[in-house]
Parts: structure tokens; sequence; C-alpha cells
């Protein structure tokens, strides 16, 4: 993990910025680098495709993750410029009826250690899990190579109340397995999924270094309002400090 990344984690501020793992839509990629990176995100994560990571870098200086859920794809998006790799975000997956389970998981983890097994890796808890059993594979994965745990849980909830807290309702699963899963391993927890300005400040209080959000900032149709809504993520992380949650 480079130097830039280590700090913003370190300082409990991170704002990951998700375009989508099956997103290849160079348009709608670009306008979410775009947004990330004038809206003050720490890194973009992208679908793990070289001609997109070219893009990217053409956009920002921010550093670029990939996202795939197969490990050869990994290596041609390192080699185009990757800073690091994610396997996950399954939420996609999810609506198709494809589970992931702990075995899998674990074996897609050794696999892309074994490919690459220099490059900064995080890997998502499946969030159809038991949560006992998420945290039981975050430490499993952590022995395996990861450096990055990533929570996930939206596409599970369904809040039953509008506003405020219906969006407390949306972010309840991940904050849960941030919670937990923070507390087993020493590596960083990415909070993700379901994520707003409301709920990114609960997820650092819940022991996540940071939190990753995509469809808040690039379902939305226009340019300055996707920019806005990052300042506004920004700003709502820097509410809470890390540092006197876990004391």
């Amino acid at each position: 993990m480079n130097t830039q990344l280590r700090q913003a984690f370190a300082s409990g501020r991170v704002l990951k910025v998700i375009s989508g793992l099956n997103n290849f839509d160079r348009q709608r990629v670009a306008a979410t680098v775009k947004a990330a990176d004038l809206g003050g995100a720490t890194f973009v994560d992208i679908a793990a495709d070289p001609d997109l990571v070219r893009l990217a870098r053409q956009l920002t200086n921010l550093p670029i993750c990939v996202s795939a859920v197969e490990p050869a794809l990994f290596v041609a998006a390192v080699q185009a410029g990757a800073d690091l790799i994610e396997i996950g975000n399954f939420d996609s997956f999810y609506a198709q009826g494809r589970r992931f389970e702990a075995e899998e998981v674990l074996a897609l983890t050794q696999e892309t250690r074994s490919l690459l097994p220099d490059i900064t890796l995080s890997v998502t808890v499946p969030h159809i899990l038991e949560l006992d059993r998420q945290v039981q594979l975050a430490e499993a994965l952590v022995k395996a190579g990861a450096d990055i745990i990533q929570t996930e849980g939206g596409t599970s909830s369904n809040p039953v109340h509008a506003g405020t807290l219906g969006l407390i309702e949306k972010a309840a699963p991940t904050l849960a397995a941030a919670y937990e899963i923070s507390r087993a391993v020493s590596v960083p927890v990415l909070c993700a999924s379901g994520l707003s300005n409301v709920t990114v400040p609960m997820a650092i209080a819940a022991g996540a270094a940071g939190v990753g959000v995509g469809s808040a900032i690039n379902k939305l149709d226009s340019e300055l309002a996707a920019i806005a809504a990052v300042r506004s993520l920004v700003e709502s992380l820097a509410t809470v400090s890390r540092q006197r949650v876990l004391a």
C-alpha cells in the first residue's frame, strides 16, 4: 500500500468512489472518476479492464483500484497501471442469483495472491454469510494475504422508513459487519454498500478505516451533482475522529 493510502486509512477518512464492477461504459466511468477527483475522494474503484485503467489515469492522479471476481483479469489491469485490486463488489451479482460463499472467496484470494504477490489486495466479505461467519472469513482472508477487508450489505437491507431513519436502516448490515470485523482483524476495514452522508460517520465510529460509495454518486445524471455528492461525503467523514472513537 502506498504511503498516501496508508496515511488516509490511519486517519480514518478514506473515501473510495466505486463506478461498478460490471460497468464498462467509458462515458459513465469517466464521469464517476471525474467526480471522485474533483470532489476530493481518496481513490477510485473501476472494473478490471486495461482500457478503463488507462482512461482513468488520463483523468486523475488518484490511486486506481480495479475490481473483479476473476483473478486472471487483474494481471492486465495492473500492467495497465492499476494501483490496487479488489475481489468483490459482489452486489451486482446477487440480483442474478449468483452467490459467493466463503470457500470460493478464500480460493479466489489465494489464486489472486499467487498471480500478484505484491499488489495491495482488498477482499469483500459477502453479506449473505451469517455475521460470525463473516468474521471467520475475514480472519482467513487476512492470513491468505488480504491487505484490506471490505464489507457490504446494502442490497440485503429493506428500509421501512423514509428520510434519515431509512438511511440508517439501509446501512445497518454493512455497519454491523464493519463493527464485528474491525475488532477481529489487524488490517484496515472499508465499509461499503448502502451508505450515505448520514451513515458514513457511523461507519468510522463502528471501526471502519474508510468507506466505499457507488450508487449514491454514479446514478446522478449531473456532473455537478456528482461532485457535490462526493464533497458532501468527504465533509461527513471529517465530522468524526477515528482516534477518539477507538480510544
